[in-house]
């Protein structure tokens, strides 16, 4: 454990600026942690106490006396709480903001000093401690010239035409399948069961409804080979369905393990996908099939985009974590959990993914949300590294534009959106997403790439469902943000 004991800083005698004569001491309480100590000089309080008391005696009517006539002993006597209070509270505010010139502390979040249990002393220094969590230390990475690899694809007609056959599906109606059909992929299935961990019993699934997709997020969980394990199945015949569940489980001894559920199918029922009338077609902002297929075109090029700089951030990550040997407590990561997801999502819907996309991701983050947290920070400490090293910063003007761009995505007011974040605490949440998508367009323009195909196995289709494979089990509330959780439907 480290200790700083910083000298007492001479006071100024001008009345603007004058400092506060205080003591510091600084002390490591662990990672990303310290501990801070604050005496305020007893000189100090006397001077100031005695300033008071002169305003107060001009100020205050004392019966029996005129104006600023009172003796002293009276007015201290008299007024001594209420201006100690008051003089403790300024103390505290200016001392607060003269550490924050005076030592580079980085603050990830606001200090834990409760103002009222600090006591103003009738004899000697008036002495306050807390404790912060602080930004690491964080070493510049490599960050100019790297060699990267960049996936590139040229989607097929067939891929198109599948991709738009699946958004179609999305908002069809079920109708059910002939006798003795089994199940697809793109089907919707209604199964019940139970669910086990070996021998024990822990939830019971009742006639829930599932879209058949590559992999099933449950509330609580994720089914990794949904549709391999449920495909071909009749009603009436049982599948097992293996669940890994979440690690943000309220109960611990379930965190992260792989459980069975025995599901016997109820029903099955083919979506089938709307037809392509001048008013379905319109509500996409399209008039023809053609224009809808060239939509989802540009929606399939945009989500190549993304995996574009989801790579070449994974690929810079790599390496510049590697020289990252700092933890960051539990504490600190479930206290962030929260602005971390909304920082993932703003990106997502910045490089224009679909909402039930998003959601979908945002489920798959949230299976361990610690883990995932942990990332997020140590990539977000690492991006505004370079920030500073190249001073990239972001406006307020910035900030606006992307508010306006939100605004319009949602069709609302920019004025509604902008008070929705700040109600909700994202402004500073947007600010950091901004940032680190400036830095990283930084680090793209320096690169030199190598295309390679894409790996379209790691985007495997993800449907969800708010059904719960441990009966009673909660996933803590940090890990899911209502960000994605607006209901709209845009490519």
């Amino acid at each position: 454990m480290t200790e700083t004991a910083i000298t007492p800083a001479p006071t100024e005698t001008s009345d603007k600026a004058r400092r506060i004569n205080q003591a510091v001491q600084i002390k490591d309480s662990g990672p990303c942690k310290k501990h801070i100590q604050v005496s305020i000089a007893r000189a100090d309080l006397d001077v100031r106490l005695a300033e008071k008391f002169a305003e107060v005696s001009v100020e205050a009517p004392i019966r029996g006396f005129r104006p600023g006539k009172a003796p002293k002993q009276l007015i201290e006597r008299k007024f001594y709480k209420e201006v100690s209070e008051q003089l403790k509270t300024e103390l505290l505010l200016a001392s607060l903001e003269q550490l924050a010139e005076d030592h580079d502390l980085n603050p990830i979040s606001p200090p834990d000093l409760n103002p009222g249990a600090v006591v103003f002393p009738k004899e000697g220094d008036l002495v306050y401690e807390f404790h912060v969590e602080v930004r690491p230390q964080v070493e510049a990475p490599e960050y100019k010239g790297l060699k990267l690899n960049r996936p590139i694809h040229t989607f097929t007609k067939e891929e198109i035409g599948s991709e738009a056959n699946r958004i179609l599906r999305r908002m069809g109606r079920p109708t059910a399948k002939a006798e003795g059909s089994a199940v697809a992929r793109g089907d919707q299935v209604t199964l019940a069961g139970k669910v086990g961990d070996g021998a024990k019993s822990i939830g019971d699934i009742k006639s829930a409804k599932f879209r058949v997709e590559e992999k099933l997020a449950f509330k609580d969980g994720i089914a990794h080979n949904f549709a391999k394990e449920i495909e071909g199945a009749k009603v009436g015949d049982t599948r097992q369905v293996n669940i890994e569940l979440s690690q943000s489980l309220s109960l611990p001894d379930l965190r992260g393990k792989s459980v069975v559920a025995e599901l016997k199918v109820e029903a099955i029922e083919e979506i089938k996908a709307p037809e392509l009338t001048g008013a379905f077609l319109s509500s996409f902002g399209v008039d023809t099939p053609d224009q809808f297929h060239e939509l989802v075109e540009v929606m399939l090029k945009r989500r190549l985009e993304h995996r574009q700089r989801q790579s070449a951030r994974q690929q810079f990550l790599e390496t510049a974590l590697k020289k990252v040997d700092w933890e960051l407590p539990q504490d600190l990561l479930m206290k962030q959990a929260r602005t971390a997801m909304a920082r993932r999502v703003m990106e997502m819907r910045s490089d224009g993914i679909a909402e039930d996309e998003i959601r979908a991701r945002q489920r798959l983050l949230s299976q361990d949300i610690t883990r995932s947290t942990a990332e997020a920070l140590k990539e977000h400490f690492v991006l505004q590294k370079v920030a500073e090293l190249e001073k990239l910063e972001v406006s307020d003007a910035e900030i606006e534009e992307e508010i306006r761009r939100i605004a319009s995505q949602e069709g609302e007011s920019p004025r509604r959106v902008r008070a929705r974040m700040e109600r909700e605490d994202l402004v500073d949440a947007l600010a950091a997403e901004l940032l680190e998508r400036k830095v990283l367009d930084y680090i793209i323009s320096q690169a030199e790439f190598t295309e390679v195909e894409l790996d379209k196995e790691e985007d495997g289709a993800l449907g969800t469902s708010e059904a719960q494979a441990v009966e009673g089990s909660e996933t803590d509330p940090a890990a899911e943000s209502n960000l994605a959780s607006s209901g709209t439907t845009n490519l």
